[in-house]
Parts: C-alpha cells; structure tokens; sequence
C-alpha cells in the first residue's frame, strides 16, 4: 500500500532537531500557512458543502460533525461556536466524537478504531435525510469517522466528508468531498500540525457560509447571535445601532425592548411596527426585512 501524503516526509523536516529554535519555528510556520492556503483549491467543494449543510438547517434538520483525535476536536470546536455565534441551539449541533467527552482530558488513540461506537451513535441520534454530517479525517480512513459517515449515509443523511488525503476512502463515502490537499507534514503523520490547520479553516468557512445563506451574518456582522456575557450585549448593542442607524443608546434600549435578539432589535429601531411579523415574511433575513421597513 502506497505512504498516505500525511506520513510522507517534508522536505523541511531534514535536521530539524539541529536547527536554533527560531529557525525551526520559522519551517513550521512555513508549513502551516502552506496548509491554509491549501484550502484554496477546494473552495468549490466548500460552497457545496455550506449549502448541504444550510438546507439541512433551514429545513429544521441538524448539523452534526463526526470525527476522532485532531480531527474531531477541531470538527469539536466547530460545533462549539455555533450556538453563541450564529444562534444555533445546541441541541442542532450535535457531535460524534470517538471516545466521548472523555477524551477531551486524556486523548487516546483507540478509540478511533471502534467502528461499532459510530454506528451506534448515529442510532441514537437517530440521523436522517432532514440532517447533515460533516465527517472528519486527515487520512480519510479513521474507522470511527468512516463508520458514523457510511451508517449517516445509510440512513439517508447527506454527508460533508473532509480529507487531507486523495482518493481516501471518506471523500469516496461522501456526497460532499471536501479535499485538503495539505500533503506531507513537517513532523511525519502528526496531522494536528498542517492537516488540522486546513480543516479547522474549511470547517470555519462552511460553518459560516451555511450563515450566511441563512441570513445569520448581515454586511459582516453577528445578527442571530447569543448574548450571553457583558462583551457580547455590547457587541449586539453596537450591532443594533448600526444597522439601524440610530444612537447607541437607542440602540441598546431596542435591544432590551425585544429580549436580547438582535434581528427584531434592529427592526424595532429601524421604526418596524412589528419586528416578528415582518422578520417571519421575509423568512428570517434581515436586509428583505429592513427593506420593507419606510426609512
């Protein structure tokens, strides 16, 4: 069988040991954002998967990730940011990760090979055609994350897979190939370096997309977001003011007015009579609904 590109060898990785600390810090860096800009090449794929995962949720279905070690932490992360950025309940963004919360203090690896545990958290979970996975893996061939991607697909969820390697057997499984052509890592087969990289950008990027289309995000600002904490109210004041064009302190009195939700905050100081109704017309976007609004 044939050395995955993630297990090759970098051509910087010869007498890296040798080098002062600055120099080699230097190859790494080089390394990593060489990953990033990998993404680049996958765009296409990336758009395709926001959409598969935005029909999911604009049809009331779920966005779920799956993944082991790296790759799900940062399928993990993802997930994560969801609710307090883009107002996504939590229960919408559920999680796959092999070997449970517990993983999370004491990573070990064979929970990866436990193809059974995937299978039987899609049951409970009980994924289907409505929802959304995005699967994870930097060699594409985890069995976890290939097990959670093949049982989602059997029961008829689309599937978003993300690899670092061609021709892997997750991208075949796939309805969403996401390619992450990142290659070999400066320190051999240790894809939390360049390999996560790439993928904590792609899912970045697809999470936000599938925002985007939803109408979460409104010329680059957090409108569905949660404000939990004092930085965030001031965000979400800020927020109101602006787009609405009046004072902060209109802004922030608006955004008491309707209960912290920023959206129908922004149409009751753009002068809505009825926030609801008309964020409801204009199905949940912002800009349709501000353009009805007489300003």
């Amino acid at each position: 069988m044939p050395l995955a590109a993630t297990e090759a060898r970098h051509p910087a990785a010869k007498g890296l040991q040798d080098r002062p600390l600055a120099g080699a810090a230097a190859a790494l860096a080089e390394a990593q954002v060489a990953a990033a800009a990998a993404v680049r090449a996958a765009l296409p794929a990336i758009a395709a998967a926001a959409e598969t995962a935005a029909a999911a949720l604009e049809a009331g279905g779920r966005l779920a990730y799956a993944g082991a070690g790296s790759s799900g932490v940062m399928a993990l992360a993802d997930a994560l940011e969801l609710p307090g950025t883009f107002g996504l309940a939590p229960e919408r963004a559920p999680v796959l990760l092999a070997g449970g919360a517990a993983t999370l203090l004491h990573m070990t690896g064979a929970v990866e090979d436990d193809p059974a545990a995937a299978g039987a958290e899609v049951a409970r979970l009980a994924l289907g055609p409505a929802d959304a996975l995005v699967a994870v893996s930097a060699s594409g061939t985890t069995p976890y994350t290939l097990a959670a991607a093949a049982a989602a697909r059997a029961a008829g969820c689309p599937v978003v897979g993300i690899a670092n390697v061609a021709g892997s057997p997750l991208l075949a499984c796939a309805d969403r190939p996401v390619f992450l052509d990142t290659g070999a890592e400066v320190v051999a087969g240790s894809t939390r370096m360049g390999a996560a990289t790439a993928q904590k950008v792609a899912l970045n990027m697809i999470s936000t997309l599938a925002a985007l289309r939803l109408g979460h995000v409104h010329d680059g600002l957090m409108v569905n977001l949660v404000a939990d904490n004092a930085k965030l109210r001031a965000r979400a004041a800020r927020i109101v003011a602006e787009l609405a064009g009046v004072s902060p302190e209109a802004g922030a009195a608006a955004l008491a007015g309707a209960g912290g939700a920023v959206k129908p905050a922004i149409l009751l100081a753009a002068g809505a009579a009825d926030p609801a109704a008309s964020l409801a017309a204009a199905g949940g976007r912002l800009g349709p609904a501000l353009a009805t609004l007489d300003r």
